[in-house]
C-alpha cells in the first residue's frame, strides 16, 4: 500500500500492458487498482503513456520498452515488473536514476526455451515443414526417396553460450547421442561438462565443426550480430543455424545471403531483429530474404515460452513481484535494488 502525506492508505495503481490470464489480474486486483490491456495486441503508444502517467508500477512484456523518454512522463512510476527474462529493451541505468526498481523472471523461461530449440532443430534437420507442404500440395503419392535430411544422432551440435538455457539444451540432447560442443567466454567447471557430456571449443572451431549451431547468449553490445557475414562464412557448409534467444544476435541480411548462396543449409528462428526496440537502427520487419526462402527457413512467432502452464506461472510471478514490492520486500529477480536504494538515499540527503 501507498501512504500519503496525511497518512491515508491507498491502493497503488498498476498497469498491465499486454494480455495475461485472468487469474493473475484477479490476484493483482486484491492489492492494487489495475489498468489492464485485455486485447491481444499492444496498446498504441499514446494510450500506453497515458496509462503509465497514472501508474505506480507496470507489468511489462516483450513488446515494451522502458527508457528515459518514458520515465520522463511516467513520474509516479516506482516499479517495473518484467514478465520476461531478457531485459535488453529496458534501460536499467535510467530506471535506477529515476528510482524505479526493475525485476525479471530469471528461471521460468529456461525449460520451454530449451524444448523449442530442440524442436526447431529436429524440424529443420528432418525437413518437417517441407514434407508437410509437399503433402498439402497433393504431390505425395506414397514413399519416395526424398527429403533426406540431418538427424541429431551422430551429428555435432555447437551451442554458443552455456548459461541456464544453453545448459538445459545440452542436458536434453544427451539421449540423442550427438557430440555437443560449446563456446563460452568462461569455460565451465569440469563437473558440469561431464554431467552435460559437452566439451569446450573456441567459437571458430565450433562454427567449423558443427552440423547444428544454436545461439543461446543474451543480447548485449558485445553479442550484437555475434553471427555475422564472416562467421557465417566460417560455418560448416550446409550447417543448420538456430536462433531462439534474441533476433539481433544474428545479422538477418547476412543469413539471407548465406542461404541464397547455398553455404548455409537452413535457418530457423523464433526471434527477429525488428523486435529489439532499444536498437535505433534495427530493421522494421523480418528480412524479406528469410520470408521468401520457403525451402530453407523455419520461422516461428516468438513462442519460446508459449506453454500455457508456463505463461500462467510467469504472469502470476510478475504480479507477485509487484505485490512484494508494495509490501516493502525486494521482489524475486530484482536487477537494481541496490542502485535504487542508493538513489533514494541521495535524494533524502539532498
Amino acid at each position: 500500500m501507498i501512504i500519503t502525506k496525511r497518512g491515508d492508505r491507498v491502493k497503488p495503481v498498476v498497469t498491465v500492458t499486454n494480455w495475461v490470464h485472468q487469474a493473475a489480474l484477479d490476484r493483482l486486483s486484491t492489492r492494487c487498482d489495475v489498468i489492464a490491456n485485455k486485447d491481444r495486441e499492444p496498446w498504441p503508444e499514446h494510450v500506453l503513456l497515458e496509462n503509465l502517467e497514472r501508474s505506480d508500477a507496470v507489468v511489462t512484456f516483450m513488446p515494451d520498452m522502458i527508457g528515459e523518454s518514458v520515465l520522463a512522463r511516467a513520474r509516479k512510476l516506482k516499479m517495473v515488473s518484467c514478465c520476461l527474462k531478457g531485459f535488453d529493451n529496458f534501460d536499467i541505468e535510467a530506471c535506477s536514476r529515476h528510482g524505479v526498481l526493475v525485476s525479471i523472471l530469471p528461471d521460468l523461461l529456461t525449460v520451454p526455451g530449451a524444448e523449442l530449440a530442440i524442436g526447431l532443430m529436429i524440424a529443420a534437420g528432418r525437413n518437417v515443414l517441407a514434407g508437410d507442404s509437399y503433402i498439402r500440395r497433393g504431390e505425395f503419392k506414397g514413399w519416395r526417396p526424398r527429403f533426406y535430411g540431418t538427424g541429431l544422432e551422430g551429428s555435432t551440435v555447437g551451442i554458443i553460450g552455456l548459461g541456464a538455457v544453453g545448459s538445459a539444451i545440452a542436458e536434453r540432447l544427451v539421449p540423442f547421442r550427438c557430440t555437443v560442443r560449446y563456446a563460452d567466454r568462461n569455460r565451465k567447471p569440469r563437473e558440469l561438462e561431464d554431467r552435460l557430456k559437452v566439451s569446450h571449443a573456441t567459437l571458430e572451431d565450433l562454427l567449423q565443426e558443427s552440423d547444428f549451431v544454436i545461439v543461446a547468449v543474451s543480447l548485449t553490445p558485445q553479442t550484437h550480430h555475434i553471427i555475422n557475414k564472416e562467421r557465417l562464412a566460417a560455418m560448416k557448409p550446409g550447417a543448420i543455424l538456430v536462433n531462439f534467444a534474441r533476433g539481433s544476435l544474428v545479422d538477418e541480411a547476412a543469413v539471407a545471403d548465406a542461404l541464397a548462396s547455398g553455404h548455409l543449409g537452413f535457418y530457423t528462428a523464433d526471434v527477429f531483429e525488428f523486435e529489439d526496440w532499444a536498437i535505433p537502427d534495427r530493421p522494421k520487419e523480418v528480412h524479406h530474404g528469410l520470408i521468401e526462402n520457403w525451402s530453407h527457413t523455419l520461422l516461428t512467432p516468438h513462442i519460446g515460452s508459449a506453454v500455457t502452464r508456463v505463461r500462467e506461472e510467469m504472469a502470476m510471478q510478475a504480479v507477485e513481484n509487484v505485490i512484494a514490492f508494495f509490501d516493502g520486500q525486494t521482489p524475486q529477480g530484482a536487477l537494481n535494488a541496490a542502485a535504487v536504494a542508493a538513489s533514494a538515499g541521495i535524494e533524502r540527503n539532498a
